[in-house]
């Protein structure tokens, strides 16, 4: 397919994008927003999880011709409509709107969104036929019109509460400043008069001006409660194609409140850190009546100073890394600037560069009779939540305002002066080199195998020569020098493993194999029978003979359930348990609660697969609000507080070892666990109360906590399906402690704790890499994370995964297969890392660590758990000495949401059976096959049980499953382990020279990266140079368009009204105790004690929003990233 050209734009077009949600659509709204770019639109990013009233306030403030979203997983009806309702009540319907979403947002729903006055929604189809930049073309011809030429009484509305009036005229002076020039005249004479005093904020591209801004704001918000800040940011236009990136807004958290008015210009010219309209832009502003003016340029040169002729105070941001010190004697701005940021002080040589500017500002000032450590240069960490260092500049600066202005209105009491950043670490700086060194490591012992196994061949043909001349009886002597000096090299621990070859062979070819688990033996049958009555064995070993062979197979690949477990971390299967998860997640607890039992009735195990609405993975409460309202219940299961977690997992024995629960949270991953534990534990009382007989005193004890603190006891609305037997509902509106004796609950408890099984996503580092639902700062989740895992410890929970290290999300924003594993492992080591600093047993946590990866049809999904599990266990016993069981690298595997096409969407249950048999194959420990409509809607029950079909097909049926081992011996599957095996330690080289895991990150080179094969994937597609049957080739003659579902699933208008009105209720029950619960949670967190220890007791009687806004307060929202 021929691209298009990309369209010239008439006027000055300027574009919002956002996500409403996350996962790929952030990845995919990204690049739609470079495209923009390119086409010669200024676009203000803003990133994912954005809600209607954040959207909209930037689209006026910023004065925009158009909002671009992507809108996926529900609730994009109401969301795109609110947002229209929104702007039309704000007097800005001249904004258009254009969305998209994959094949979820429906044709009906598309039609209905164009009639209400959405402008465009494009439809997979639509990117069929235009391709990329047709799409954007059509996109920005249509908002290609003139702004700000006619001004409509907008001087007299001018005040600071009046942002669209503000954006106007700023926008009339940039547009069309001759037909406006009586109007900038009379602004000019209004801002004459006004005293507010201009912060202005400058200095090198990428020190985090604007990460410093938004703290700063954040700082005046809490000081000033009653004043107003007006920010103007700058950014460079592009010469080429007149675009521009406003990147400011997504790094700033603080922004969207009423007391702040913040407008992004482009240049608009080239070599220049502010535009020519930026004094007409303060103008407007002082005239509005702000109380602090905040100018930011775009990065700047050493000798650029523009920002001292338009601010009253400057403040110049650098980093410690400007090279020599000599090269401090160039910056035009130490010379000029009033206070000086030190930001990324975490860098190396932090303390040098404060000793050296400050030196330097001394002698540019000739300030010699003043101490170097009086001069106004502070080291910052913006991107650390309430850091001192920032405190402390934001004093200095307010002090300095008053200092030159003479307005005593920002004197500061903010912080006491003095306090100097500290990087709180998650890894010591001393261990960034930890992925090279498991690279090196592993590497090291892959040289080993290959010397020992030469030595082994060596002794293998001698001893065979040894044995004929023995035989011939003739002189040996030689022979046994040569034997007796390679056995000197040679491993004594590898000549073992020779000598018990046979031995090994043999135990596979006896009818029963025993091995044992935690001192108890486990007897297995080794053969299955064929209906022809052959003995089909389940793990077959090669008929080697030569020693070298033998020893290099041992070492390198091995028997299922020994070192390095290439083939699989258990010797056989676990009998009565395939698999296969369950997987549910739609509407309120009750709905979701019928699927599971309709989908696991029957089964042995029960192994509950949890999705959830975006807004519990938002950490939200359900509510009237469209935004909210919309999405709850869609795409995922409703889950606000511990009675929806016991409703949800209602008859099913949580502590039962054949029941396993997978919950998909991410952000909120710590309450939702509270909730689950919570949860578990109270069912075990349930239990309790009824052996005991005490059902009729407990329910009185109820009633009277009811009748005291007023309200109903909660129900669970509707029929119980076949298969819940209702536990778990009995204790709804309270918990065991509260009905039982504390001795009796803490046994039950520390009981249960031991006993549940399953697993909490919970993974950060690839919330931030892959564009998912990050919600709080980087390392307070990360502290979160490691508090879980300590508890876990403490508590002996030794079978719940306190993390599921996850490569699916990943892959889903486009990496690929090598990308997704190398991203994955090096994370799980850099949790590894993490823990062993706080003190944690690398042999307590390591087993409690899991994998969770997608796949696909590449060639490199037939190895990904092969050369995962060789990986994993070589670094775990070579390089950190850990014992076997840490070795094991357990993973769950979902087929590839990637390859889901909304055409010809029955084609997709293939491509889901050939994933399915690279899984199962390659040994992984639990499989979630996607079902075959997910492109265009919420699985419905007929798909889900298509989905499980296949790989139960494939486990009962398919005849070489039988087989436990199918891969082993295979030359291309060999090949493709070591090809894949190299290609993710050179990984490991690349991130160690970025400062590991976490400092790739700063410099987004994960993301950059994924989004790069992204982008790389969706142009061969789009060209067709990579077939997909059924979508670029292989059309039906219709063309194979997006497929209409014949059911969709939604939430109800009554569960979304249950779902409010059981938080509701929560609080109005609970509105003392639980203000309590969170001001000890917060005091926690501040004191740096475990909390999630605190968290188990808030998740009683706390709602999910309640928890996540009270720690917000104390660990700070993520800061988003382009």
């Amino acid at each position: 397919m021929q691209e298009a050209t990309p369209y010239t734009p008439q006027h000055k077009v300027r574009i919002v994008t956002a996500a409403s949600l996350f996962d790929g659509h952030d990845a995919a709204i990204n690049i739609m927003r470079r495209i923009i770019q390119a086409t010669g639109v200024e676009v203000i990013h803003l990133g994912h999880d954005r809600s209607v009233d954040e959207v909209v306030n930037c689209a006026i403030q910023e004065d925009a011709n158009a909002i671009a979203m992507t809108s996926y997983q529900g609730g994009h009806v109401e969301y795109l409509k609110y947002m229209y309702d929104l702007l039309q009540e704000k007097g800005a319907g001249h904004i258009k709107i254009f969305g998209g979403g994959g094949g979820t947002i429906l044709p009906e729903e598309i039609n209905e969104l164009h009639a209400y006055g959405i402008t465009r929604i494009y439809a997979p189809d639509d990117g069929r036929a235009l391709g990329l930049q047709g799409m954007i073309n059509d996109l920005v011809q249509q908002s290609d019109f003139a702004v700000g030429m006619h001004l409509n009484g907008e001087i007299e509305q001018l005040s600071a509460e009046k942002h669209g009036a503000i954006a106007r005229i700023i926008t009339a002076a940039e547009n069309f400043p001759k037909e406006s020039a009586a109007a900038l005249s009379t602004i000019r004479q209004l801002a004459a008069n006004a005293t507010a005093p201009i912060l202005g904020i400058t200095g090198t591209g990428g020190a985090g001006k604007s990460s410093l801004v938004d703290e700063l704001v954040r700082r005046f918000l809490l000081q000033y409660p009653d004043r107003t800040i007006g920010i103007i940011s700058v950014d460079p236009s592009k010469r080429k194609t007149g675009g521009a990136l406003l990147g400011d807004r997504i790094r700033m958290n603080s922004i969207n409140n009423p007391r702040v008015y913040m407008r992004s210009l482009a240049t608009r010219q080239s070599n220049l850190a502010l535009s020519k309209h930026v004094g007409d832009a303060i103008a407007v502003l002082k005239a509005a009546g702000f109380d602090l003016i905040i100018l930011e340029t775009s990065g700047i040169g050493q000798s650029d100073t523009e920002i001292i002729d338009h601010s009253d105070v400057s403040l110049y941001v650098m980093t410690p890394e400007y090279g020599a010190a000599s090269q401090l004697e160039k910056i035009d701005m130490l010379d000029f600037a009033d206070v000086i940021a030190l930001n990324k002080f975490d860098k190396r040589g932090a303390m040098d560069a404060l000793r050296d500017v400050r030196k330097q500002f001394q002698r540019n000032h000739k300030l010699f009779d003043k101490q170097v450590d009086e001069m106004p240069v502070h080291g910052t960490i913006a991107s650390q939540f309430n850091d001192p260092g920032t405190n402390t500049l934001f004093q200095v600066i307010m002090d300095t305002i008053c200092d030159k202005t003479g307005n005593e209105m920002f004197r500061s009491t903010f912080l006491h002066e003095g306090e100097m950043s500290e990087k709180i670490f998650i890894i010591p700086p001393q261990r960034t080199r930890y992925l090279s060194e498991i690279a090196e490591s592993n590497r090291q012992y892959d040289q080993w195998v290959l010397a020992q196994a030469a030595i082994a061949e060596k002794l293998y043909q001698l001893q065979g020569a040894h044995s004929i001349l023995s035989e011939q009886e003739a002189d040996t002597s030689e022979l046994d020098a040569a034997i007796n000096q390679y056995q000197l090299e040679f491993d004594r621990k590898n000549y073992l493993l020779i000598e018990d070859w046979p031995n090994k062979r043999q135990r596979y070819k006896e009818e029963v194999f025993v091995y044992q688990v935690r001192g108890k033996d486990i007897e297995v049958e080794t053969h299955s029978q064929s209906l022809s009555h052959l003995p089909i064995p389940k793990v077959v070993t090669p008929a080697y003979s030569s020693w070298g062979d033998i020893l290099r197979w041992s070492l390198q690949e091995n028997v299922p359930g020994e070192f390095p477990f290439t083939a699989g971390i258990y010797p056989f299967k676990r009998q009565g348990e395939d698999p296969t998860r369950m997987f549910a997640g739609e509407g309120g607890p009750e709905r979701t609660n019928r699927r599971f039992h309709y989908v696991s009735l029957g089964m042995p195990a029960k192994r509950l697969s949890t999705a959830f609405d975006s807004v519990t993975l938002y950490g939200n409460d359900p509510g009237h609000r469209p935004d909210i309202y919309g999405k709850i219940g869609n795409s995922g299961v409703s889950i606000c507080c511990l009675d929806d977690a016991k409703k949800l997992y209602s008859g099913f024995n949580l502590a039962d070892p054949k029941t396993s629960v997978s919950m998909t949270i991410n952000g909120p991953a710590p309450m939702l666990l509270a909730f689950f534990m919570n949860a578990a534990i109270d069912q075990q009382c349930e239990l309790f109360i009824k052996e005991n007989g005490l059902e009729e005193e407990v329910n009185q004890r109820i009633d009277a906590i009811f009748k005291e603190r007023g309200g109903v006891r909660p129900v669970y609305h509707g029929s119980l399906p076949e298969g819940n037997d209702g536990l778990g509902l009995m204790l709804l509106g309270v918990t065991g402690d509260q009905v039982l004796p504390e001795e009796v609950y803490e046994r039950i408890k520390a009981d249960t704790l031991k006993q549940v099984r399953g697993t909490v996503q919970a993974d950060i580092l690839k919330e931030d890499q892959a564009q998912n639902t990050c919600i709080f700062s980087t390392e307070f989740a990360l502290r979160l994370m490691g508090d879980v895992q300590q508890y876990f410890i403490e508590q002996q929970v030794r079978n719940f995964y306190s993390v599921s290290i996850s490569g699916y999300h990943i892959a889903e924003a486009g990496a690929n297969p090598i990308t997704q594993l190398a991203f994955t492992l090096a994370n799980g080591f850099t949790y590894v890392e993490y823990y062993l600093s706080r003190g944690m047993d690398i042999n307590k946590f390591g087993p409690n660590l899991s994998f969770f990866f997608s796949n696909g049809v590449d060639p490199e999904y037939a190895v990904i758990g092969r050369v995962a599990r060789r990986i994993w266990a070589k670094a775990m016993k070579v390089k950190y000495g850990a014992d076997e069981r840490t070795q094991m690298l357990k993973y769950h595997i979902q087929t590839s949401g990637r390859s889901l096409h909304a055409q010809e969407i029955d084609f997709n249950d293939i491509r889901t059976t050939l994933q399915a048999l690279y899984a199962i194959y390659d040994n992984c420990n639990s499989l979630h096959t996607n079902a075959y409509d997910e492109a265009i809607t919420t699985p419905t029950e007929e798909s889900v049980r298509r989905a499980m079909a296949i790989q139960l097909i494939i486990n009962k049926e398919l005849g070489l499953a039988k087989n436990e081992n199918p891969t082993q011996g295979s030359f291309i599957i060999e090949e493709l382990t070591d090809l894949v095996e190299a290609a993710v330690l050179s990984e490991f080289d690349r991130i160690t020279e970025r400062g590991g895991v976490l400092g790739a990150m700063e410099t987004m080179y994960q993301r950059g990266k994924i989004q790069e094969e992204s982008l790389y994937y969706e142009t061969l597609k789009h060209t067709g140079e990579y077939p997909i049957i059924g979508v670029n080739t292989f059309l039906s003659s219709k063309g194979s368009p997006t497929i209409l579902p014949q059911e969709v699933i939604r939430s109800t208008q009554e569960e979304k009204e249950l779902q409010i009105t059981t938080v509701q209720q929560l609080k109005e029950r609970h509105a003392e105790d639980a203000a309590q619960a969170l001001k000890d949670l917060q005091q926690a967190a501040i004191r740096n004690e475990n909390l999630f220890a605190r968290l188990m007791e808030a998740g009683k009687i706390c709602s999910l929003g309640q928890i996540t806004a009270a720690l917000f307060e104390v660990g700070g929202q993520y800061r988003r990233n382009m």
